[in-house]
């Protein structure tokens, strides 16, 4: 409250400041968002091969290298009609790894690895920021609704999925990435990258970077939208919104599908692939 009464009296006394208007309407309807009394943070070590695996439901979700050798997680809850506290963070350890689920105050709602369990937050407007440190030899994978999924830098697998929002990955091994309402940015590695690669979108635009020295066969859909490479793709079949052909000597999968956006494959600067 002392926060909202400091930013209306700037408000007032400098009534030309842009955006203040609109926000002190926001914020008077909507309060303040407020965190949780304490920032949900874990740290444990996982074998390679495993993997840590985020399932959220509004909020973001950001990745990246762990320089520790553990997997280390932090969510951060905030809410401004709702009470943040409300919202566990749930933990679970199974053979594959560990799974860490936002779960909000509603019956049904179960934290279980996989696509299994069920996680819904109607009428809930707590987000979490979930922020996530990734060992090398650990896979990694997001399973999230409303928000944006981000990894960055890293060499081993990842598999990303949300419904509204868009997608940026780096992924050595194994890449997928999936949602409705948004864009998706990969960048693949590493120098002969061979591996299975899958993106989807329905709303949204498809842009991957990959090594040209990489080998697998190329197969990309769109409704309405331009397909576009500079790679050095050969055997190429190249029809209205679809195109198909092999980079390098083939042997990986790399597969494209949007319905409304554009695809773009474009060349990496080698000294950026992980």
């Amino acid at each position: 409250m002392a926060r909202l009464l400091a930013f209306v009296l700037v408000c007032a006394a400098f009534p030309f400041l842009a955006g203040c208007d609109l926000a002190i309407r926001s914020t008077l309807l909507f309060g303040e968002r407020r965190p949780a009394d304490e920032l949900f943070e874990w740290r444990g070590r996982i074998a390679a091969g495993q993997h840590v695996e985020i399932k959220g439901v509004s909020g973001t979700i950001t990745a990246a290298p762990s320089t520790s050798g553990f997997v280390e997680v932090t969510a951060d809850r905030r809410g401004a009609r709702n009470d943040p506290n409300e919202v566990r963070i749930a933990l679970v350890e199974h053979p594959a790894g560990v799974t860490v689920c936002a779960v909000y105050p509603r019956e049904g709602n179960a934290c279980l690895p996989g696509e299994e369990g069920s996680l819904s937050a109607r009428s809930n407007d707590v987000n979490v920021a979930f922020t996530v440190g990734v060992p090398a030899g650990v896979d990694f994978v997001a399973r999230h609704v409303n928000g944006t999924v981000s990894a960055s830098g890293l060499t081993g697998d990842v598999e990303a999925r949300t419904v509204n929002g868009n997608i940026d990955v780096t992924a050595g091994g194994h890449a997928r990435a999936v949602t409705v309402n948004g864009s998706i940015s990969a960048t693949l590695g590493g120098e002969n990258w061979n591996r299975e690669g899958f993106f989807e979108t329905v709303n949204g635009s498809v842009t991957l970077t990959l090594p040209e020295t990489a080998d697998t066969d190329v197969s990309v859909r769109t409704a309405n939208g331009s397909i576009r490479t500079d790679l050095p793709i050969t055997d190429t079949d190249e029809r209205r919104q679809r195109f198909e052909g092999r980079l390098g000597e083939g042997g990986g999968a790399l597969r494209v599908r949007t319905v409304n956006g554009a695809v773009r494959l474009q060349a990496a600067d080698q000294e950026s692939v992980p």
